[in-house]
């Protein structure tokens, strides 16, 4: 007979390959502490039910089939969100016992493999920050090879069409609706504005029939629509909600002067004013849009929002669905070729033990093995890198927030092909482990001819060589 693996009442996260078990009874607050965590870059891998197996000693977590990709978020619901297939476990944090202050972790046997385990208090503004430096300090050392082996077989499990949320912006005029569709198309949802009823059927029998795209699917129906009917929509968003489908309503409102006071502004005329004051507009729109503010599942009031405040609270309630905001790029270069001109953030190597000064490295690059063993090789590479990593991980999800949707991080050293090299390949494997698609470009690593224009001088000169 066979016996099926442990489940236990958890939910796993995973950074850089290694997961921790956060433990504790419903209410503890598991689910928010992950939500936290995967905004600074961490995997889900499974929320409220974690399935655990051991491998030649090493203890595995993965969801069950029917909750994969998926995570409660209090007050919202059940909403998709990309997991690893599974994960190793290094740590468990038990949310439900008090933490001491200066802990010894005891070890404890889960499925024949003793995990350290800590009293944890996932409460406070510095959780996350916490439990990474528990899993840096306290976490089971594994195998280089067991973490790549894991993240090259653990691709992201999509969430399923039925899961995909369904969504109508709707609401005032001049509230806001096109900047929230395009943060919507930023989040990575289908979005098309001003779309038919009907049209809107006919996509959603389309997307049900599996012709449509795998992505969230988000309309904008508002009075301009062509024939708009606030209560044939109550009535259609009913019957939907009753055969399954999560279509969610958003509505977003507006006090009437500020309305006034952007249509003047813009000197756009109100859909329902073309030959009268504003205002008159304003009053119409507002009684044929009832109905659907009553149905609205969520109502967003934007008097007192910026563009970039609505794009921030739209990301806040929505999520991403299904794929981070940011393109980061790295690039490696070379100073004495100049700063790269659309570099965001840039970091120094010249610092690192230089190649150059080997004349067997001297025409290698950083892609070569040998290259990459003497510049990791120098006691300063390690602690620099771990905290150039920290810091790009705790930023970019804080870009991703304020809507910033490119980010070029800049690696230079002295000529561009040797420390610079080493240290952008090391950030895009960090990146990566974290749940972020860094594209990795190399701008002067070809650039042989130009190392002769180079000042260099012997080491200890205060020059520096090509590198």
């Amino acid at each position: 007979m066979t016996v099926a693996p442990p489940t236990v009442h958890a939910t796993a996260v995973a950074l850089g390959g290694r997961c921790v078990l956060l433990l504790g009874a419903s209410g503890t607050g598991k689910s928010d502490l992950a939500l936290r965590l995967i905004d600074r870059g961490w995997r889900l891998v499974a929320d409220d039910h974690v399935v655990l197996a051991q491998e030649k000693g090493v203890l595995w977590a993965s969801a069950p089939p029917q909750l994969a990709g998926l995570i409660e978020v209090r007050g919202v619901g059940i909403v998709p969100e990309p997991a690893l297939a599974r994960a190793p476990v290094v740590l468990a944090l038990d949310l439900a016992t008090s933490p001491d202050r200066l802990p010894d972790p005891a070890r404890r046997d889960l499925a024949g493999v003793a995990i350290p385990w800590l009293g944890f208090d996932g409460c406070g503004d510095s959780a996350p920050q916490r439990v990474e430096r528990a899993l840096r300090v306290h976490g089971l050392r594994l195998s280089t090879a067991t973490v790549i082996d894991h993240l090259s077989a653990s691709p992201p499990t999509p969430p399923s069409l039925a899961s995909l949320p369904m969504l109508i912006i709707s609401g005032m005029s001049g509230a806001g609706k096109s900047t929230a569709l395009k943060a919507l198309e930023d989040l990575d949802y289908e979005a098309v504005d001003n779309m038919p009823l009907g049209l809107v059927e006919t996509l959603l029998a389309s997307a049900k029939a599996g012709d449509g795209p795998l992505r969230p699917l988000a309309f904008g129906i508002d009075t301009r629509t062509r024939a708009f009917d606030a209560e044939l929509l109550a009535t259609w968003l009913r019957d939907l909600r009753s055969e399954g489908v999560d279509i969610r309503l958003i509505y977003l409102d507006c006090a009437d002067d500020e309305l006034v006071r952007r249509f003047s502004e813009t000197r756009r005329r109100h859909p329902l004013a073309v030959d009268r004051p504003v205002a008159d507009g304003v009053v119409r729109e507002r009684e044929l849009t009832q109905p659907v503010k009553r149905w609205a599942d969520m109502v967003i009031d934007t008097t007192d929002f910026s563009v970039s405040d609505l794009r921030r609270r739209i990301a806040e309630r929505l999520g991403r669905g299904g794929r981070h905001p940011l393109t980061v790029t790295i690039q490696s270069f070379g100073f004495a070729h100049g700063l790269p001109r659309n570099a965001d953030l840039v970091f120094d190597m010249r610092f690192l033990a230089n190649p150059h000064w080997d004349m067997a490295l001297r025409p290698l690059t950083g892609e070569d093995p040998a290259v990459a063993a003497f510049v990791s090789g120098d006691p300063a590479y390690a602690p620099a890198i771990d905290r150039i990593a920290d810091l790009l991980l705790t930023l970019l999800p804080g870009y991703g927030r304020e809507g910033k949707a490119y980010v070029t991080i800049a690696i230079g050293c002295t000529g561009g092909r040797h420390r610079s090299v080493v240290v952008s390949r090391e950030l895009e494997a960090r990146l990566a482990a974290a749940g972020h698609a860094p594209l990795l470009v190399h701008r002067d690593v070809g650039k042989h001819g130009n190392d002769a224009a180079i000042l260099t001088a012997a080491p200890g000169t205060g020059e520096q060589g090509a590198a």
